[in-house]
C-alpha cells in the first residue's frame, strides 16, 4: 500500500475500503500510518531522519521517548547488530531517550530479543493492538453522555485546553502533553494539512480529546484520552465516533488505531477487529 498522505477525495474514490483489504494488507496500513504519524511529529521538531531502504528513524526532534524511534526496520541477520549499535549512538549523541517500534513486517524476526540484550526494555511479546474498522459499518448506537459538546480545535485557546486534557493522564503527561501542543501550533489547524483535533467538553469544562491523522489511505486516531475524572461514562467513545464520523465525511472508508489496554473494550464497542501487534521496546541513556 502507498504511504501517501492525503485529506479529501472524491467521496472515497481514492481509499481502500477494509473489505478491500487481505488482513495482511490491513496490518500493513496500520504499520504504515503509526509510521507516517510519528515521522510527520518528527519533522515538526526538527528531528534527524535517516530513511533508507532497509531502516527509516526519526531522532532529536522530541523529548519524548516514544517520538524519537525506528518506524521500520528491514534488516538481515548480519546488518543487526550494527543498525541497532547506530541508532543507539544517534539517542546518545541528541542526548534524548528513544523507542523501537516493532510490527509484522519488521525484520528481523528476532530483532526485539537483540534490542532486549542491547538494554532496550519494557515490550512484553505481545505489544500494543494494532485495531482498524470500516468506516460505514461503526456501531453508532450508543448515545453521548447528556451536556457533551464536541468540537474542532481550529485556535491556540482551544489547543491549549486539548493539551490540558491531554496532561491529565496520557503518556507523559504534561511533557507530552505541551510538546504535542506545540508541534500542532507549528503544523497547523486548518484544512490544508492532514490533521484533524476534538476537544470534548461536558458543561463546559474540557474533559476529553482526540486526533486523526489522514495518512496510507486510512484514517488514524492519536490522543484519544479522557480526564480521569470523567471515564466510564462513555465520553472516551463519544469522541471517537465524532472523529470517525467527520473522516467518513471527508471521504475515508477506514480507520486505524494502537490501542491501550483502557481503550481496547470501547474501540471493539465501536466495531475495531485487531488485525496486529506493534511492540516498543524503549531505551534510556545511561542504558547498554
Amino acid at each position: 500500500m502507498s504511504s501517501r498522505t492525503s485529506v479529501s477525495g472524491s467521496r472515497g474514490a481514492s481509499f481502500p475500503a477494509l473489505s478491500d483489504l487481505s488482513a495482511s494488507e490491513v496490518a500493513e496500513v496500520i504499520e504504515a500510518n503509526m509510521a507516517e504519524f510519528l515521522l510527520a511529529l518528527g519533522r515538526a521538531g526538527g528531528g534527524e531522519e535517516r530513511n533508507e531502504p532497509h531502516i527509516h528513524w526519526t531522532i532529536g526532534g522530541s523529548p519524548i521517548v516514544y517520538h524519537n524511534c525506528v518506524v521500520r526496520t528491514d534488516l538481515t541477520p548480519d546488518q543487526a547488530g550494527a543498525e541497532i549499535a547506530a541508532v543507539i549512538a544517534r539517542f546518545r549523541a541528541h542526548r534524548v531517550p528513544g523507542s523501537w517500534h516493532i510490527g509484522p513486517s519488521t525484520r528481523p524476526a528476532d530483532l526485539r530479543d537483540r534490542l532486549l540484550a542491547r538494554g532496550f526494555t519494557g515490550c512484553g511479546p505481545g505489544g500494543e493492538p494494532g485495531m482498524a474498522v470500516d468506516l460505514h459499518a461503526v456501531d453508532e448506537v450508543s448515545a453521548p453522555p447528556e451536556g457533551l459538546a464536541i468540537e474542532r480545535v481550529h485556535d491556540a485557546p482551544s489547543l491549549a485546553a486539548w493539551a490540558h486534557v491531554l496532561s491529565l493522564g496520557f503518556g507523559e503527561g504534561e511533557r507530552e502533553a505541551f510538546w504535542v501542543r506545540d508541534m500542532y501550533a507549528r503544523i497547523g489547524m486548518g484544512d490544508d494539512v492532514p490533521w484533524r483535533h476534538y476537544l470534548g467538553r461536558l458543561a463546559g469544562e474540557a474533559v476529553a480529546t482526540a486526533s486523526v491523522f489522514f495518512a496510507a489511505g486510512v484514517t488514524g486516531l492519536y490522543f484519544i484520552s479522557t480526564a480521569p475524572e470523567y471515564r466510564r461514562r462513555g465520553i472516551g467513545g463519544a469522541i471517537t465516533l465524532e472523529a470517525l464520523r467527520q473522516a467518513r465525511a471527508l471521504g475515508y472508508r477506514t480507520a486505524v488505531l494502537g490501542a491501550s489496554g483502557l481503550g481496547y473494550p470501547v474501540y471493539r464497542r465501536l466495531g475495531f477487529q485487531e488485525y496486529c501487534r506493534i511492540g516498543v521496546p524503549e531505551w534510556a541513556p545511561g542504558e547498554t
